[in-house]
């Protein structure tokens, strides 16, 4: 069963690998403590010799420790902190006298983030009015998902689990690369989405790939694994994201890994049911052949007169009627969909 144990580890490697495109956001997406930059603060505060704390009650909105209002956030005074004379003990009441009718507005100048690291937020400036920004990023990302799988699904079973995986791969590997260094917001959205496209449709193929190698006894205890390599994952991207605070390094580590599994052109059958489903049975006693060698096995009787006399007949066609097309097939289909 060797050659069975190194495609389930190899293929383990890529359902790892997953975890960065699908729950990424959490890291990427990282929102830290912020407030409004207002020019002046920082040299009024050294000159008052204030302590942070002091700084930011006297000049942020509503701050009171809690740190939770949307104007603290959201809002700064319109004051200038330039001016000469501002006291140190009330610089408010030296500016406008009232305290209640200082007037607030918008982050004309931008943030003041408090990590030492960067996220799209933090970049971006994915705060406050622009804030659904970051949702559309992780929208887009499932968007993806969803066309992926159903698109992907189809090649893999027009034209091979194989070839399907390898550009899948591929393509992951080359938009992840892109949105690490991607200029604006747009182009990381857009690179993200791509990224969407291939990736869940890449980890399902892997799925079908892996459950299509062995027999039914096996089925449920490989196709487990595949997904316990998927928790793995995301105890990785984990540590990977405290080990790297910054995005763009960690968008570039995550993504790296995948140009390896283009090495699985060589190391990779053909699922040989795939095949034999295509009409396509010397190919499928080749990669049957090569599985045996590999595992020092001889092929019983029954694989040995396998034969192309049924080459001339139709091939299966792939259709989303075969989903719904007999009753026990439509059970599990509406049971899955009503479960995901």
């Amino acid at each position: 069963l060797f050659k069975h144990k190194r495609a389930l580890f190899v293929l383990c490697l890529l359902s790892a690998a997953f975890t960065p495109v699908y729950v990424g956001v959490v890291f990427f997406g990282f929102i830290p403590e912020h407030r409004c930059f207002s020019p002046g603060v920082a040299e009024l505060s050294q000159r008052c010799g204030w302590s942070l704390e002091e700084q930011l009650n006297y000049t942020v909105p509503e701050w009171g420790g809690h740190r939770t209002g949307f104007s603290s956030h959201c809002r700064r005074y319109e004051v200038d902190w330039n001016m000469t004379g501002v006291s140190c003990t009330d610089p408010l009441g030296s500016l406008v006298g009232n305290q209640s009718a200082v007037p607030l507005g918008p982050c004309w100048d931008g943030w003041v983030y408090d990590t030492p690291g960067t996220s799209l937020v933090t970049e971006f400036n994915l705060v406050c009015e622009d804030s659904w920004k970051l949702d559309l990023f992780q929208s887009c990302v499932n968007t993806g998902f969803f066309l992926g799988s159903v698109s992907i699904g189809y090649i893999a079973d027009r034209f091979g689990r194989k070839l399907c995986l390898l550009v899948t791969v591929l393509i992951n590997a080359v938009s992840g690369v892109l949105m690490a260094f991607a200029p604006s917001y747009t182009w990381t959205v857009i690179f993200r989405l791509i990224q969407g496209l291939v990736s869940k449709g890449g980890w399902l193929t892997g799925y079908v790939l892996i459950a299509e190698f062995v027999g039914s006894n096996y089925r449920r205890a490989v196709g487990i694994t595949y997904q316990l390599a998927f928790t793995l994952g995301l105890l990785i991207l984990t540590a990977l994201a405290y080990v790297l605070p910054h995005w763009r390094w960690l968008q570039l580590t995550v993504t790296l890994p995948n140009f390896f599994f283009l090495l699985y052109y060589w190391c990779l059958p053909e699922s040989p049911r795939w095949l034999i489903s295509q009409k396509q049975n010397d190919k499928a006693m080749e990669a049957i052949k090569h599985i045996a060698k590999g595992n020092k096995k001889n092929l019983p009787l029954s694989f040995q007169n396998l034969s192309s006399e049924d080459e001339d007949g139709e091939k299966l066609k792939p259709s989303f009627v075969d989903l719904v097309r007999t009753p026990q097939i439509r059970k599990h289909t509406f049971i899955l969909m009503y479960s995901w």
